[in-house]
């Protein structure tokens, strides 16, 4: 069999704090292939974009620090990696679009200058073979009037053209690894349509994995092939995106699906919720830590935590699965 891309195995992060340390990711592991492309999706608090930064290694230090684990890019081992060798990987083989557009752009440089500085550091390329890439990759990613975008400042472009200039600086340098960290964020529905096409298109172009960051499960199933679900620092699931849509199997990620908008047939006087609101980090329940909000939670749930198994074509962590007749 091919070797995955990426293999992640137990990893864990903490974070320091008054009271002591504060576990954020708790021992999650998962693998992605080549091409393929994972959603990580969850709550806000449930650890995603820290996982992203982990893999990445831009966690900050301090206060945060990889406690245990393994992350494997292409079967070097990055954790415990020296800065410099993780330098000379990010932007060249693995690449990550921010979260906020507005202010990972630097404000006092130009979009040309930035876009040139990650081109000239990875790529043999002079400075004016540089800009002509980024403009490339400007129009690649749908920017019109791309020549004269690149002379312009963060702050004269909209939340849009932004989120485009983080896609192409992403891609400029034909990662093997993209990590997306809520790439439509503040984005109306028209434009984010847009950017997510422009994200699938440029990544099955240049056969990028993808690990997109997000909790809008809408655009899980635009864009993604696997899903792995996080909930207060775990992944309770893992399924193809097809199956978590058509029989999810852990209860939270069954009340993530139903809480999707969607026309219904027979109008419903309440909207569906999963009740409560996501314990944080340093305060999660023992055992099952969705137990607290769960309506078919027992004493069993709270007593350990349960573990990840196969139930139908999904890995979960529910001993009360859905779809099981409860």
């Amino acid at each position: 069999m091919t070797p995955p891309l990426l293999h992640v195995e137990n990893l864990t992060i903490d974070f320091d704090a008054r009271h002591g340390p504060v576990r954020a990711v708790d021992g999650i592991s998962f693998e992605l292939a080549a091409g393929e492309t994972l959603g990580l999706v969850g709550e806000s608090g449930c650890g995603k974009s820290v996982t992203g930064l982990a893999l990445m290694g831009l966690v900050p230090s301090p206060p945060g620090r990889v406690v245990d684990g393994s992350v494997r890019f292409e079967g070097f081992e990055c954790v415990g990696a020296p800065e410099k060798t993780l330098r000379s990987l990010r932007g060249k083989t693995m690449s990550m679009i921010f979260q906020e557009p507005m202010t990972a752009l630097n404000p006092v440089f130009t979009v040309g200058r930035q876009l040139i500085d990650v081109l000239r550091r990875h790529e043999p390329l002079d400075r004016r073979q540089a800009r002509r890439r980024a403009v490339e990759m400007l129009e690649r990613v749908g920017i019109p009037r791309a020549a004269a975008r690149m002379d312009e400042y963060p702050h004269e472009l909209s939340g849009g053209l932004r989120q485009r200039i983080m896609i192409a600086m992403a891609l400029a340098c034909r990662p093997r690894l993209l990590i997306a960290d809520e790439p439509t964020t503040a984005l109306d529905v028209t434009t984010q349509a847009q950017v997510l096409a422009e994200i699938r298109e440029l990544t099955e172009a240049l056969g990028t994995a993808v690990i997109l960051v997000t909790h809008d499960l809408g655009v899980i199933a635009e864009v993604c092939d696997r899903v792995a679900v996080m909930y207060c620092g775990r992944i309770v699931e893992q399924a193809p995106v097809d199956a978590v849509f058509r029989q999810p199997r852990h209860r939270y990620t069954e009340g993530l699906v139903a809480a999707v908008p969607r026309i219904r047939e027979v109008p419903i006087e309440r909207l569906p919720t999963i009740p409560g609101t996501v314990p944080e980090p340093g305060r999660w329940p023992s055992g099952c830590r969705f137990a607290p909000r769960c309506a078919y939670a027992d004493a069993a749930c709270r007593a350990a935590p349960p573990a990840l198994r196969p139930i139908g074509e999904s890995v979960a962590a529910c001993l009360h699965p859905a779809g099981d007749g409860r």
